[in-house]
């Protein structure tokens, strides 16, 4: 059911369940105004995202030949079911950055370098393997690419005379975008910033320092005048400075613990580092963690690791193909 959350302009909420899915509900945005309407993003493409999105859309006499929807970044449950919901005549905005790394996807060069960069790193192929089949990533995405005008940082659109800036901040994605009303003071933040679960940031092709990027990109949204934070997922139910200060120092933790591991143990690979990590993953251990759950959790330690590198805290080397970390510092 829609839930009506602000008035003039009216926003709306469509909350899209996840089956089976840790992020339970992908939060849909509806801007509707007399002659044309906003959605921001789709939820995963499967049939109950499907079914709860198109009930939201029909409660609200959403005619999408007069409607744009505004894509936060390119992930399957932000993405999943555009094919499904648009016409001919519907305007689909997203970064130019994310847009291609999706065309990448598409084209079958995305998913074979990730698998190599995670054996690499010291994840068996067996595992590898498994993931495919189990990755919602890759199990629910669009079935084949959708066309889509591609906008950039601090490009502008309006919705029924309401004027939405474009901001690029890079990071959980290397082109994730939030949309801010700046008259209203409101922010629709995706994943850059989510209140109850921290959002994951990984490694990706082409990105040297997706975490240094993405505590870059807390930093131009804390400079921001917000009064009202709309995520992507779940509730919003704390001050947003606050929010980023909270993500700012979990960062600040995991960073001086990455580092303190390879102190105490060098030459381990990125797979043996995060089995030390600190996982809230309701008291189960590293062995017991679901291989998606693991190949997250993977990708947050090699984009600390990343981070550590850039600013010569750690080095990276090479020993029968897969990559060992060191220490040159004493203390971060």
């Amino acid at each position: 059911m829609a839930e009506l959350i602000y008035k003039n302009p009216d926003i709306y909420k469509i909350p899209v369940t996840l089956p089976n899915n840790p992020l339970k509900i992908l939060n849909s945005y509806v801007i509707r105004t007399p002659d044309e309407n906003l959605v921001i993003d789709t939820g995963f493409n499967q049939p109950e995202c499907l079914e709860a999105l198109t009930a939201g859309l029909k409660e609200l006499s959403i005619d999408m030949d007069h409607t744009t929807l505004f894509l936060t970044h390119l992930h399957s449950d932000h993405v999943g079911l555009t094919n499904d919901i648009i016409t001919d005549k519907t305007r689909v905005l997203m970064s130019d950055v994310d847009y291609n790394y999706l065309k990448n996807e598409h084209d079958g060069a995305f998913w074979p370098w990730m698998e190599e960069k995670f054996y690499h790193e010291g994840l068996s192929r067996d595992l590898i393997e498994l993931q495919k089949k189990v990755n919602p990533a890759r199990a629910f995405a669009p079935k084949y690419l959708f066309r889509a005008e591609t906008v950039s940082d601090h490009e502008c659109f309006s919705i029924g005379g309401h004027i939405l800036e474009c901001l690029w901040t890079p990071g959980h994605t290397p082109g994730h975008m939030c949309l801010y009303l700046k008259k209203e003071k409101i922010l629709f933040s995706g994943d850059h910033i989510l209140f109850d679960i921290t959002p994951n940031i990984t490694m990706w092709r082409g990105i040297d320092d997706a975490l240094g990027n993405y505590l870059e990109s807390l930093r131009k949204i804390q400079s921001l005048d917000i009064h009202l934070t709309l995520p992507g997922h779940r509730g919003n139910d704390m001050d947003v400075y606050e929010r980023i200060q909270q993500i700012q120092q979990h960062h600040d933790r995991r960073i001086r613990q990455t580092l303190s591991i390879i102190q105490k143990n060098p030459g381990l690979n990125a797979c043996q580092i995060g089995a030390q990590m600190t996982w809230s993953m309701r008291g189960k251990n590293w062995d017991e963690f679901p291989i998606q759950q693991k190949w997250f959790a993977i990708g947050e330690t090699i984009s600390h690791l990343d981070y550590l590198i850039e600013r010569g805290k750690i080095i990276r080397h090479t020993d029968k193909e897969i990559f060992y970390y060191n220490a040159l510092v004493n203390e971060i």
